[in-house]
């Protein structure tokens, strides 16, 4: 039981490190990640967060990450299409808190009532970073 418990907290702790946003710097027109920020280590293992959600002061609304594999990622504004309410995210999806529209890691909405999808950001890699273009924010 012990171990069945420790396995359990290991995996709540793994699912709530997304929640701690990370800080992203402004660079020109870019936002900078290190991708470094994707990563859970647990002694040699490395594993990688789905998402992480980034703020920083300049920012009306955080950005979501999404990690599809090494080199796809999708970046989508935290900002609900119905009323603009910021939106929460749940593993592969985004929740508006207001009135429950929905919308999967690509930004496309799949739940009402807001009807269009999700601002979408280019993202650039280089190296260690991850660049996401904020013209026309």
């Amino acid at each position: 039981m012990a171990c069945l418990g420790g396995l359990g907290i290991t995996t709540l702790i793994s699912g709530c490190s997304s929640l701690v946003p990370a800080t992203g710097e402004i660079a020109g027109d870019n936002l900078v990640v290190e991708m470094k920020d994707f990563e859970l280590r647990q002694g040699k293992n490395v594993q990688f967060k789905r998402y992480i959600v980034v703020s920083n002061d300049l920012l009306r609304y955080p950005i979501c990450i999404y990690r599809h594999d090494e080199l796809n990622y999708s970046a989508l504004w935290m900002q609900c299409t119905h009323q603009g309410t910021e939106l929460q995210a749940f593993g592969d999806r985004l929740q508006c808190p207001a009135h429950g529209s929905e919308f999967d890691n690509k930004g496309r909405m799949t739940n009402g009532p807001a009807e269009a999808n999700l601002r979408t950001f280019p993202i650039t890699i280089e190296k260690t970073r991850i660049k996401i273009s904020l013209k026309a924010v």
